[in-house]
């Protein structure tokens, strides 16, 4: 039986001559069709290759009522409705790291280039002109790099400028423990003291809502006069405006940014300033990368057509429809007790235990602790991490996993608990049950101490508060004011005049503003602000 796979957008003759090999594989090589085209063909194929260029969105999956997979070449999925594809069945993979090679180098290119000020020195000589002393640069040999994000490509980074520019190397990862980082020959410090000590700080995480403007005024504040940034990662990462303040004021010494999206070059004013120097996304434009980006998509999707099996996936539903609707809730449950968790801990994670009890004992709980793992997960690392590789990722982290099953009777209620270490402390427990009122609903029923019963879904505010007159009516005070509404609110104490928690649904995130409001009410002890993604439904 012969698969039909249309190649949507170029991918190298590697990866082209993989898929053509294949005795299952039918190809139809259509690159740069318009959409109207695309949803009038899509119906015909088993399988897609995509690059950059196509867009696959709900309304054009629908169409594709015989697709089995979409195959990424490349990494970010943001031309990918991953939710659909999921809800329809439909298999997604990428290639995550393929490209990493590509995009530390690339990093390093545009540290030297700033540091030397290449390119405004050719730009000069172009014109006619000798400006030697004008371009006077500065050497990095001893200075200090700090690395945010100790990925697949902030390690490359930090070997690179460590091994080849003599650099001493300070790693902030808040998932990565301090001995793996030990182990690769780096020091692990917090984020503020690499703030403080670092001559140039590079970022290689993703873009999410605890790391959007981890570069921010405060940031800038505490770096050393004359620091340089550089970011491959994604554009929201850097409060903007605040990188020109700092630009103009000379605490930061120049910029150079690999800018991942098109924008108004003309009207921008960050991208314009005489201290910036910018790239359009060439983190992965070499010919090596789109070779190891082609061949590694090529060789999942033949795998899977020819064997069944399946790689760098995004979403893997269950062939048993029996198990997986069986599992499903609880498996979403997991997820959501791991987003949660996640948002909630400070410090380094040694050690996730997860705990089971009930009815859930029945059934092999892997699928269910890699659950709890992928939510967790994917708060820090963003979309490389799946259902398939959540493990491989807590190993690489120097995370360990364990699992305990409660067996007081077989009558007990079935739940979740999950519980971060950070060595051997405990730093938050969560634990969470489905009810059965509409269906099987996620509630968490305990957070440390405190029994409650919240709704983990969308943008959520935890408050621990001293238990005094007057608390919640701050809080929604400041949340009305901002105009974010409350969708409920649960609330639990320890005991009267104690320590007491809101859990409050929000209908809309807060801001930076208002967080920093409730947090400056007077008996606030912290705020944490969490967003569960109701949108991206589990396949087990």
């Amino acid at each position: 039986m012969a698969f039909k796979i249309l190649i949507a957008d170029e991918i190298h003759e590697s990866g082209r001559g993989i898929l053509m090999s294949s005795p299952v594989l039918e190809l139809d090589i259509k690159p740069g069709m318009g959409k109207d085209q695309l949803d009038k063909c899509i119906s015909c194929y088993d399988g897609i290759v995509v690059g950059e260029s196509t867009e696959l969105r709900a309304d054009t999956l629908g169409f594709a009522t015989k697709l089995k997979v979409i195959a990424k070449a490349g990494a970010d999925l943001d031309n990918i409705d991953v939710q659909d594809a999921t809800r329809r069945g439909v298999i997604v993979m990428n290639a995550p790291s393929s490209h990493a090679v590509s995009s530390g180098e690339n990093t390093i290119a545009l540290l030297t280039a700033i540091c030397r000020h290449i390119p405004d020195a050719v730009e000069s000589m172009k014109l006619g002109k000798w400006e030697k002393k004008k371009f006077q640069g500065r050497e990095m040999a001893g200075k200090t790099l700090g690395v945010i994000g100790f990925g697949k490509v902030g390690a490359i980074v930090a070997r690179y400028a460590s091994k080849g520019l003599r650099m001493n190397v300070l790693v902030y990862d808040g998932l990565v423990t301090q001995e793996k980082i030990k182990q690769q020959g780096f020091k692990s410090v917090t984020l503020n003291e690499l703030f403080a000590r670092s001559d140039v700080i590079s970022l290689h995480i993703p873009l999410n809502p605890d790391t959007r403007h981890i570069l921010n005024t405060k940031s800038f504040d505490l770096m050393k006069q004359g620091v340089i940034i550089i970011n491959t990662g994604r554009r929201g990462l850097i409060h903007e405006n605040a990188l020109v303040k700092s630009l103009d004021s000379g605490v930061v010494a120049g910029a150079a940014l690999d800018v991942h999206y098109e924008v108004q070059i003309k009207d921008s004013e960050l991208i314009n300033h005489p201290k910036v120097i910018c790239t359009p996304d060439l983190s992965m434009a070499t010919e090596e990368a789109h070779a190891n980006v082609a061949k590694s998509i090529a060789e999942s999707l033949r795998d899977y057509f020819e064997k069944g099996t399946l790689g760098n996936t995004v979403n893997v539903p269950v062939a048993d429809q029996a198990i997986r609707t069986r599992i499903a809730p609880y498996a979403d449950l997991a997820r959501r007790l791991g987003m949660f968790v996640a948002g909630l801990f400070v410090g380094d994670v040694a050690r996730i235990e997860v705990g089971y009890r009930g009815e859930i004992l029945d059934w092999d709980l892997t699928p269910l602790t890699t659950s709890v793992l992928l939510g967790f997960l994917q708060v820090f690392k963003g979309s490389d991490v799946n259902v398939v590789n959540a493990n491989f990722v807590a190993e690489e982290c120097g995370i360990k996993v364990h699992e305990t099953v409660f067996k007081e009777s077989i009558e007990s209620r079935p739940s979740i608990t999950v519980e971060v270490f950070s060595d051997e402390k405990a730093l938050i427990r969560v634990e969470g049950v489905l009810i059965r009122r509409f269906g099987e609903e996620p509630r968490i029923i305990g957070v440390n101490e405190f029994v409650t019963e919240a709704v983990p879904a969308g943008p959520m505010l935890m408050v621990k508060n001293i238990d005094i007159p007057g608390m919640i009516a701050g809080v929604t005070g400041i949340l009305s004011r901002q105009q974010v509404n409350v969708a409920q609110m649960n609330l639990s104490r320890d005991c009267a005049g104690g320590t007491a928690i809101s859990i409050i649904n929000l209908d809309s995130p807060a801001d930076d503003f208002t967080l920093e409001a409730i947090k400056n009410i007077e008996g606030i002890l912290s705020v944490h602000q969490v967003i569960i993604d109701d949108l991206r439904d589990l396949e087990v």
